[in-house]
Parts: C-alpha cells; sequence; structure tokens
C-alpha cells in the first residue's frame, strides 16, 4: 500500500530522533527539549515532523499548552503522515488553554480527513466538549451521536454526554447518565467527575444505600481503603437508614481501618456483636487485632467462639487461614496444619481451600505423619486439580511413594506427570532428578496422573502483514517518544489478534526497553511458564526471557565464577530487566542493590567516590552484584538455593530456617521457607534458569537445521 510505504519512509526517516524524543517524553528538562527542537529545525519533512509530534505531545504534559500547540501546528508543513495526530492534539491543547474556535476548526470533519485514525471516538468526544464550551450543546449532541454505535458504554462518551443533557436542560437525564457511569465505572477518572456533578446538581442524595455500598465495595476490592472508608464511614453515620445497615457499614468500615492499620481494639470492640455476617466479620476483625499483638489465647478463644456461631461463615474460614498462617510461621506446625485442615473440610469451596488444604499436607510430612501426609496429597490431586499448590503435592506423593512405600513406580508416574504438566516448574526439574536417581523403573498407568494436561496454547503468529499501516504508524510514533499511543495503533489492526502483543513488545524492544517489553508479554502469555518451548515461537521466548546486557552477564559472571544463566535468572526476578527499578525498600538497579551494599562492593571492586546513583547503570550494577551474589554464595558453602533465598530475605533469616531442619533434601528446605514471597521468588529464579536453557538449546537446533534465531 502506498500510504504504509510512505509511513514506512516517515520511520526511516526519523529513526535518529528515537533516542532524543525517548529520553524527552521521560526526562522533559530543558536540555532534553533543547535537543529534540535543535533536531526540527536542522531537518525538514517526516523527520521534522516527528521532531515537533515529540515537543508537542512533551509540552501536553507539562500543561504548557500554547507552547503545545504551535509545535503540534509545524507538523503538517512538513509532512501529512502525522496529520491526525497533529490536529487531535493541537486541538486538545487548544481547548486546555480555551480556544474553543481554533479547536473545533481542527476538529470538525476529523474522522471524514482522517478515516483510519485511532482518534476515531476520542475525535469526536473531545469535539462535543469544545462545543458545550462555546455554549451550542445541540452541535455538541450532534457531534457525539456520530459516535453512539460504538462508544456509548465508555466512560468519556457516558460522561460527556451527561454534560450535554445538563446544558440542554434535561436534568433528570443527566442524573441518570451520571449515575450509570458513577456505577459502571466507579474507578474511573471520569467517575469521579460524575459525582461531582451529582453533588453540584443535588443529586447525589438520590443514590441509595445499596448503590453507595457499591462503590465502597469497589473501592475496597480494588486495595483503595482510604476511599473505601470513607463511603462506609458516612453510611454508618446517616441516620435515615436502619440500624442494622448502619451496623454493616461501620463493620465494613473497621476493615477499611485494619487494612489502613489504624483500627484499634476499642474501635472493634465497640461494634455491635450480632447473630449475622457483620458480627462474624467483628469477630474476624478482633482476630486479626489479637494476632497483630502476638496474643495467642485470644486468637483461640475468638476463632473457637466463631465455629460455635458462625459456622458457616466465610468470615470463619478467613480467620482460620490466617491463624493457620501465624502458626506456620512460629513453627507450630501442628496447630497450623490443624486450622488449614478445618478450613478445607469445612469450606471446600473457599478461594483459599486448595492452598490450606496443601499446606495441612505439607505440614504432616514435616512433622513425620506420611501417611496423613500421602492421604491429604492424593485428596489435593483429586479434588484440586487445577491448582497452583498441586504440582508440589504430586511430586511430594512421589516422593512418599518411592521413601515410605517402596513403590518406584508409581513414584516414577508422578515424577513424570509433573515433569510432563508443569514443564519449568521448580518441581518439575526436582521431578527429573528424582527420575534419573531412579533408573527406569516399570510404567505403571496411573488414570488421576494421565488426565492431567498442560494448559493449552492458542495460535500465536510470529511474523506480520507487511503493508500494515498501524504496526508502521507504530513504530513512527514511537521514534516521536509517544510510547502510550503504540499499543493503541497495533491493536487498531483489524487482523492482529494473534500477534499483537509481539509486535507492541518488539517494537519496546527495539529501543531497549526490556521490561516494558516483557511486560506486554506476561500480560497476552499469563500462561507460558508452563508451556514447551516449542509450543511459543522462539520470538516470544526471547522477549519473555531477556538477554539484555548478556556480554556484561558472561564477563562479570566468569570473573565471579558464577552461571551466566543464573545471574540472568536472578535479574528477570528482581528487576525484569529494568534498570531504572527502585524499590519500596530502596534497592537499585537490575540486581536491586541496597545502598550501602552498592558502596561496600564497590570498594572492594577498587571503584573511587562511589555515588549510590551509579546503581542505575546497567553495567556498574551487575558488576557489583554478581560480586555480591559471589560472596552470599560463597557464605553459604555455594548451595544455590541457600544463597538465592538470603538474597531475598537476608542471611539471618536463612540461617534461621536452615536451624528449623533437618531436611532430608534441598527440596525440603525451599518448600519450607515459611515468606512465600521468597518462597516463590527462589523457585522463580530456578524455573528462569531452566527456560533459558530450553530456550538456547532449541535456538541452537534451529539455527543448526536452518530455521534461524538470532539473538
Amino acid at each position: 500500500m502506498a500510504r504504509t510505504a510512505r509511513i514506512k519512509q516517515a520511520f526511516v526517516a526519523s529513526t535518529e530522533l528515537r533516542p532524543m524524543a525517548q529520553q524527552l517524553t521521560t526526562l522533559r528538562t530543558p536540555a532534553a527539549y533543547e535537543g529534540v527542537a535543535a533536531y526540527a529545525h536542522r531537518h525538514t519533512g517526516d523527520a521534522a515532523a516527528a521532531a515537533y509530534l515529540s515537543l508537542g505531545h512533551a509540552y501536553l504534559l507539562d500543561k504548557r499548552y500554547a507552547d503545545a500547540a504551535s509545535n503540534l501546528r509545524l507538523i503538517r508543513q512538513h509532512s501529512e503522515v502525522l496529520a491526525d495526530y497533529a490536529d487531535f492534539l493541537a486541538a486538545e491543547a487548544e481547548h486546555d488553554q480555551g480556544n474553543e474556535a481554533a479547536a473545533v476548526a481542527l476538529l470538525q470533519g476529523f474522522n471524514e480527513r482522517h478515516a483510519d485514525s485511532i482518534f476515531d471516538i476520542e475525535a469526536p468526544e473531545l469535539e462535543a466538549n469544545v462545543l458545550l464550551a462555546q455554549g451550542n450543546p445541540t452541535a455538541a449532541q450532534h457531534a457525539l451521536a456520530s459516535v453512539a454505535d460504538v462508544a456509548a458504554e465508555l466512560p468519556n462518551y457516558e460522561l460527556t454526554l451527561g454534560k450535554i443533557d445538563f446544558a440542554l436542560g434535561q436534568q433528570e437525564e443527566a442524573e441518570r447518565v451520571f449515575k450509570k457511569l458513577l456505577l459502571a465505572h466507579p474507578l474511573s477518572p471520569e467517575a469521579g467527575v460524575a459525582r461531582a456533578k451529582l453533588t453540584a446538581i443535588g443529586a447525589e442524595s438520590s443514590l441509595t444505600a445499596a448503590e453507595l455500598r457499591s462503590l465502597g465495595d469497589a473501592f475496597y476490592n480494588a486495595g483503595r481503603y482510604a476511599e473505601a472508608g470513607e463511603q462506609y464511614h458516612a453510611l454508618a453515620r446517616n441516620a435515615t437508614l436502619p440500624a442494622s445497615d448502619r451496623n454493616g457499614f461501620a463493620v465494613d468500615a473497621a476493615a477499611c481501618d485494619l487494612k489502613l492499620k489504624r483500627l484499634t481494639e476499642a474501635q472493634a470492640q465497640a461494634l455491635a456483636d450480632t447473630p449475622d455476617e457483620n458480627g462474624a466479620r467483628r469477630q474476624y476483625l478482633l482476630m486479626e487485632l489479637a494476632r497483630n499483638r502476638n496474643d495467642e489465647a485470644e486468637l483461640q478463644r475468638i476463632v473457637d467462639q466463631m465455629k460455635t456461631r458462625f459456622p458457616q461463615s466465610p468470615w470463619l474460614a478467613e480467620a482460620l487461614f490466617s491463624s493457620g498462617n501465624m502458626y506456620m510461621l512460629r513453627r507450630d506446625y501442628a496447630n497450623a496444619a490443624a486450622y488449614y485442615s478445618y478450613l478445607a473440610t469445612h469450606f471446600p469451596g473457599h478461594k483459599n481451600a486448595a492452598a490450606a488444604h496443601w499446606r495441612a499436607g505439607w505440614l504432616n510430612y514435616r512433622q513425620g505423619l506420611y501417611s496423613d501426609a500421602a492421604r491429604i496429597f492424593d485428596e489435593q490431586i483429586k479434588l484440586f486439580p487445577n491448582a497452583t499448590e498441586t504440582a508440589a503435592a504430586l511430586y511430594w506423593r512421589g516422593r512418599l511413594y518411592e521413601t515410605q512405600d517402596n513403590n518406584r513406580a508409581l513414584a516414577a508416574t508422578n515424577y513424570r506427570t509433573v515433569s510432563r504438566v508443569y514443564q519449568h516448574y521448580f518441581y518439575a526439574q526436582m521431578a527429573r532428578q528424582r527420575l534419573q536417581a531412579l533408573g527406569e523403573p516399570l510404567l505403571v498407568s496411573q488414570a488421576q496422573a494421565e488426565s492431567m494436561q498442560p494448559l493449552p496454547v492458542p495460535h500465536l503468529a510470529d511474523t506480520f502483514p507487511a503493508d500494515s499501516p498501524h504496526i508502521a504508524k507504530a513504530r513512527l510514533v514511537a521514534n516521536a517518544g509517544l510510547n502510550d499511543y503504540i499499543a493503541q495503533e497495533i491493536a487498531a489492526d483489524p487482523d492482529s489478534d494473534s500477534w499483537s502483543a509481539l509486535a507492541e513488545a518488539q517494537l519496546y524492544a527495539s529501543f531497549g526497553e526490556s521490561f516494558r517489553a516483557m511486560h506486554a508479554l506476561k500480560r497476552a502469555l499469563p500462561y507460558a511458564t508452563s508451556a514447551s518451548i516449542n509450543s511459543i515461537p522462539l520470538a516470544y521466548w526471547r522477549i519473555l526471557f531477556p538477554q539484555a546486557w548478556w556480554d556484561t552477564i558472561q564477563t562479570e559472571s566468569a570473573k565471579n565464577g558464577l552461571d551466566p544463566y543464573m545471574v540472568a535468572s536472578l535479574i528477570r526476578q528482581e528487576s525484569e530487566f529494568n534498570p531504572s527499578a527502585i524499590s519500596y525498600a530502596n534497592a537499585y538497579g537490575l540486581m536491586q542493590l541496597l545502598p550501602s551494599v552498592g558502596k561496600s562492593m564497590a570498594r572492594e571492586e577498587g571503584m573511587s567516590h562511589f555515588e549510590t546513583f551509579q546503581l542505575l547503570d546497567p553495567a556498574t550494577n551487575i558488576r557489583l552484584g554478581t560480586r555480591y551474589l559471589r560472596k552470599t554464595l560463597d557464605r553459604f558453602g555455594g548451595v544455590q538455593e541457600y544463597a538465592l533465598a538470603a538474597y531475598n530475605a537476608g542471611d539471618e533469616r536463612v540461617s534461621d530456617w536452615q536451624a528449623a531442619g533437618p531436611y532430608h533434601g534441598i527440596d525440603e528446605f525451599v518448600e519450607s521457607i515459611p515468606f512465600t514471597q521468597t518462597r516463590d521468588y527462589v523457585q522463580g529464579i530456578l524455573r528462569n534458569e531452566d527456560i533459558y536453557r530450553s530456550i538456547d538449546a532449541v535456538a541452537g537446533t534451529q539455527s543448526k537445521t536452518g530455521i534461524g534465531a538470532s539473538r
């Protein structure tokens, strides 16, 4: 297509702009602005147009609307390839500074001029808002009607529609539209505006208690506890509501306060002790407070009381799970197993039932109660075949077949099932080690194991249509630093379902953003880590498991006697290859080093005048991080699992966990790590290593057979 060819020419012409534009979008410093402006002045045609788009977009982000508009208007003087971006973004800038006539001139007939633009819905919505600002609601209504068929359920459309109805004097209809938006999209920015509109017209009081509660619930479920609590507290104070309803809202508010760590014992005790679910939740809150202050006797008393008073309540299930967790962390395995077992038995449909059932089995195993553990593992495999914990249950049932029942054949059947269904999991690796140790025992048919299958993998294309104008446009706007529009451009291609995620990810990867590329594919392929390498094209694996800075990783790994695959696997788990990552714990860069660790390692490396910001440099971070990992390995006798656990949770904790043995193998130690985050971290790195090796093995095979798979 001629249009696609023209966009591709613009992409090639503006390639040198990309690093400057990406820096401008991220930093928006005077130097970054000056660099892109100088590029624009030195060039003409498509390259200059892309530079002016970069400047206009950055000025919009900085709310310098006049500067944005002036730069965006220069785009058309150089090229028509980015005309839809020029018109739409310039109209936004003019509207934001109150130049409504100028905005209307840019928006009128937008969809006719730019028939294939990604702004085909946003432009009429913006035009309607501009016309409203001009005091012309009838024209605004006409503009918005052009997208009613495709945008009727979108928040911005509904907000604009409500504003138009109000401007036309149709207050009742406006109220209906604002309420619909608020209740259907409560977490959207538009919902906040809609609620303010309802308040302004005196209609917020028309929201029923049930509707207000739905808003509080939406905030709570989204983890926005302060907003949820504000909603519930207001409802609890509403004297027009029945006392029972107010009590329920008071309990909901207290639950928010618990999440925010500001609920006191006195406040929880003051809640009405009712015989319904509100009363059950009150007890649960009191139990959590008892746990927080390490009052074991009070915790047990409350849970026992809940078993009698609220035997079917989901809040009892929550209390049981929390209590089990507390005892597990204390290494009181008997009590922990008892609470977990009660939950799994009495609440088989609860969200935590599978996890509780597995933990009960594992803790029986740790206590040496092998017959009970075997029974629970068998139940786990039968009752929860799709649960995450079932891979562990299969493996440990195999271990019991091997060590307690002396049934090598059934053990091998379980191990083969784990390896087949969960190919790269930690337990698949352990299972393959056990199979190797067992030799070649006779195969035994086991219906339950044989019925288990890996998750299906949909067809994934690894090539894109050469004539797609949207892929070409996505690459071009990436050159201008407009990353927020990349996914939208690619998804606009009507045939993109099977390749859109890869196209987006490869675009990010092309300018060095491995972490952003990885996120795009992780969202699209959540099943990847349990899939076989051959079931997903190699192009996807290379992004899901990057080898960015590979030469540095190899060099520094060799210097410190480390496996480069282990280092890459740790980086993937720590920062997902984002060199600018800074954690909530103040850990920096690819290998997430604390400033104190960086300073200490820099001193050992002979680096003078070390500053913390240097940890954001990939080469420096890998240099210091590999040295620190080597020292951690040495402190734990070279055992990778101990060292990885210490890297995540600290040396003292790992020494404490080691002392809690004895363990009959490293597999027992890893499963016994009491912190879920650390246990998943260790297993995740070992899984990553396995996948990295498999990717390179397949790539090597493909290369030998002429298929080709360059790094």
